[in-house]
């Protein structure tokens, strides 16, 4: 009988620690917009598990993660920049000419994570520009993709607007690939790879889990400056890329509209609200013109709760209002402007 009460006495237990966490990641705020030698395939191979069996991985990404930072400079020299994330890593962004950028998270002198958008990144068996019924046929996206380690289990749970815009697969027992389509034109366009650890953090999905979830950095305030200055740049690349890639013009940057930027991020963030208005009915309008910046037409996009700034900017690419501002041919200037997890893009076509 002791042995019964025993076994019962730890069943209780397991069941009172289940828990299930609706990340606030997941519920990502979105308004219209107002206005408007990087990576090649190579022979290295991992092997994915999916429903359908093994499938061998050729590309290139899947390889980097558990990788030293000397190899990374040994494979593609020196980073043009280090920027530093909310999770306690450091972006090394590396782009070229070829509408190609990547982004390797390292952290303790190893890669943690990577994104990759443009033409050329390796992702085999998938390719740049893959419908999704070619990549799914390859890859059988699934609704729920479960983590476990030890007595901890980890199981997230994918919406329908998750598996339309970015699946989550589970290569091994500890990495995991988020695969972005582009849902205007279904073709895939960039990919995240990354450890669990990365991911629990991140959490850019509804979480069930039994146990614990890793705790986020406690960013100080010039950290998170730094870790904001770095998005606000890669914010700019990744427009680029994604305006190169629809046979728009690159966009220039520009300090004053990026500060009206900054400022509105961070007027949201501390009033807690989210608009292209502020709470005292001023809108983009009347923040530039506060700047004494000329311009012929402007627009704006605003994004709220994302992980990061690759994050927003897929949630942008796929927003029909965001992705007007985004793609405009007549914009000539960015301003990117973020504070904590609250993103601003104010475009403007200059004389």
């Amino acid at each position: 009988m002791r042995k019964i009460r025993n076994l019962l006495l730890i069943f209780l237990v397991i069941f009172a620690a289940y828990s299930i966490l609706t990340s606030n990641n997941a519920e990502k705020k979105e308004t219209m917009n107002r206005a408007e030698k990087i990576i090649t395939n190579t022979n290295s191979e991992k092997n994915l598990q999916t429903g359908a069996g093994t499938i061998p991985l050729k590309g290139d990404l899947y390889k980097w993660i558990g990788k030293k930072d000397s190899d990374l400079l040994k494979a593609y020299g020196k980073p043009l920049r280090k920027d530093l994330s909310a999770y306690g890593y450091k972006w090394w962004v590396y782009k070229n000419k070829n509408n190609s950028y990547i982004q390797f998270g390292v952290e303790n002198g190893v890669v943690q994570t990577l994104y990759a958008i443009g033409k050329g990144i390796g992702m085999d068996p998938v390719k740049y520009g893959d419908s999704y019924s070619e990549a799914n046929s390859k890859l059988h996206f699934k609704k729920r993709v479960t983590y476990e380690k030890g007595m901890s289990s980890y199981t997230f749970r994918l919406k329908d607007k998750d598996m339309k815009m970015w699946p989550l697969m589970k290569i091994n027992d500890s990495l995991f690939a988020q695969y972005y389509f582009d849902t205007f034109t279904d073709q895939l366009s960039a990919v995240r790879v990354m450890n669990a650890n990365v991911l629990l953090k991140q959490r850019p999905y509804e979480v069930e889990y039994r146990g614990n979830l890793p705790e986020r950095p406690e960013l100080t305030e010039v950290d998170w400056e730094k870790a904001e200055s770095g998005m606000e740049k890669q914010i700019l690349d990744i427009t680029n890329v994604m305006r190169q890639s629809h046979g728009k013009r690159v966009l220039k940057p520009d300090t004053k509209t990026a500060e009206v930027a900054y400022l509105h991020s961070k007027d949201m963030s501390d009033n807690n609200y989210f608009s292209h208005y502020g709470l005292d009915g001023t809108g983009l309008k009347e923040r530039l013109a506060e700047k004494h910046l000329t311009y012929i037409s402007a627009g704006e996009n605003i994004a709220a709760q994302y992980p990061d700034a690759a994050a927003a900017m897929e949630g942008w690419l796929n927003s029909k209002g965001h992705r007007e501002a985004l793609l405009h041919n007549g914009y000539t200037h960015l301003g990117a402007g973020v504070y904590k997890y609250y993103y601003t893009q104010n475009f403007l076509q200059k004389p």
